[in-house]
């Protein structure tokens, strides 16, 4: 999956937490809200409209991926709640997001690899 495969798929699913992510499509939209989140650093103040709506658009399409990524390595979406503990979650979540896709069909939904 490409960079802006990834960008337009974790948009277009902003609120869907059914399937499976690769994770090139995780990476790689993590990667964007990297970028745009430091430009608009530099760009807006920090307590504008605009800065709360584009916080929360990309908050909830970064918590859908996520829960799709988890899916993908056949861990419930639950699991993402993790990232509540600080240091200790986080390390764990990361180890969940850097794991192979599980083989074939899990009950979350297809291979997304197999898909391509």
């Amino acid at each position: 999956m490409s960079f802006s495969q990834a960008i337009s798929t974790c948009f277009s699913k902003i609120v869907t937490i059914e399937g499976r992510a690769r994770r090139s499509e995780y990476w790689y939209f993590a990667l964007f809200v990297a970028l745009v989140s430091l430009a608009a650093s530099f760009a807006l103040e920090d307590q504008s409209f605009t800065s709360r709506v584009l916080t929360a658009i990309l908050s909830l399409c970064t918590w859908t991926v996520g829960v799709r990524r988890l899916h993908d390595t056949g861990h419930s979406g639950w699991w993402i709640l993790i990232q509540l503990i600080p240091f200790v979650g986080w390390i764990i979540l990361f180890v969940f997001f850097v794991q192979d896709s599980q083989p074939g069909d899990n009950r979350y939904g297809r291979n997304p690899k197999e898909s391509w």
